[in-house]
């Protein structure tokens, strides 16, 4: 009877565990609608949604070994209400080839890291050579550097992008096609801003936005811990963990009023648009679905694989090209360059 009591304790707590992370699991698929300003705490399960589904699968074993058929439901059915958000992280289809037709353009996205802030322009010759080599005809770059000793970059990448409009400091547009015109958008309080520019393709107009929102500040914080230590200085785990759930917090709120901003540019917009950067936040966050709107997911429509595009420690999805339900995707794609922190990303459209 004592063995029996101990069995239903148990299977009482991975029950109540199964309900915690079933409830936890579903508030961060819907925490992404709601801004963090005021809902923080369901804004952060976004970030941990891979973790909640991974525990959602070995609670689904757990069940299945023991044989409790009707619990199963639960993990199951929390695990294909994610399939959405999977989608965003990894597609399963081949990866289509190139199909270069007269309808056709390719656009890239990519934060260069200010090209190393090299002393010479290798690095922003090299980055143009494989843009040559994908045949881009728009190119978005953030943390841009124009200067590089006596040389601009800009006068570099003219032969093959004749057309580019600058934004602020560290962002440009470069496109083979003719430009009409351009704007700045300044975003306030922080370093970070978006830009956009009118691009003629072959008689057809478009809005191509280009955009970089605020970091999460995360590595900055273990910096700056770090270079405490160097020097002696104690650094207690409370306090850390604090600044960088600070820093998190604080940075969602503002990408969110930025991420609000730029959709609210492509409401105003009389053109069809392209929305693309460093957007420094995952799929499903409050960021990605205010900047998706009613428009495509490049990756979810014709990508292939898993899609990370941050090169460090966090194998996340930060970067982005969305575009207007008048374009339509060809293929999706990164390419492992390592000149930066971030991978660079093309998609290839078609109007």
């Amino acid at each position: 009877m004592g063995k029996l009591a101990v069995k239903r304790y148990f299977s009482l707590m991975f029950l109540i565990l199964q309900l915690v992370l079933s409830i936890f699991t579903f508030v961060g698929l819907f925490g992404g609608d709601s801004n963090p300003v005021g809902h923080t705490a369901s804004a952060m399960l976004v970030y941990v949604l891979p973790l909640l589904i991974a525990a959602n699968i070995v609670m689904l074993i757990y069940w299945l070994i023991m044989r409790h058929w009707i619990i199963c439901s639960l993990p199951a059915i929390t695990i294909l209400s994610c399939i959405p958000y999977l989608g965003t992280l990894y597609q399963l289809r081949p990866t289509p080839d190139d199909n270069p037709t007269q309808d056709n353009f390719k656009i890239a996205t990519y934060n260069v890291a200010r090209f190393g802030r090299e002393a010479a322009s290798f690095i922003a010759h090299d980055i143009l050579a494989e843009m040559k080599r994908e045949r881009v005809d728009i190119l978005c770059l953030q943390e841009y550097n124009n200067e590089v000793g006596d040389v601009k970059n800009t006068d570099i990448y003219k032969d093959f992008f004749p057309y580019h409009a600058t934004g602020m400091a560290d962002m440009v547009i470069f496109s083979r096609y003719p430009i009409k015109t351009s704007k700045t958008m300044e975003f306030e309080q922080t370093n970070n801003s978006a830009m956009w520019a009118d691009v003629d393709i072959k008689g057809k107009k478009i809005r191509v936005i280009n955009a970089h929102l605020e970091t999460t500040g995360f590595n900055r914080t273990l910096h700056q811990a770090g270079k405490m230590i160097q020097r002696g200085q104690t650094v207690e785990t409370n306090s850390l963990i604090n600044a960088i759930y600070g820093n998190y917090t604080l940075g969602m709120i503002i990408r969110a009023g930025q991420a609000t901003m730029v959709a609210n540019e492509v409401r105003n917009s009389d053109l069809p648009c392209i929305v693309c950067g460093d957007f420094n936040d995952v799929p499903y966050s409050f960021v990605y679905n205010t900047m998706l709107g009613n428009m495509v997911d490049g990756f979810k429509e014709c990508g292939s694989g898993f899609m990370n595009t941050f090169r460090g420690n966090k194998k996340v999805r930060i970067d982005y090209i969305f575009h207007d339900k008048e374009l339509k995707g060809v293929k999706y794609y990164k390419l492992p360059m390592t000149y930066s922190d971030h991978f660079p990303i093309f998609m290839q459209l078609a109007f």
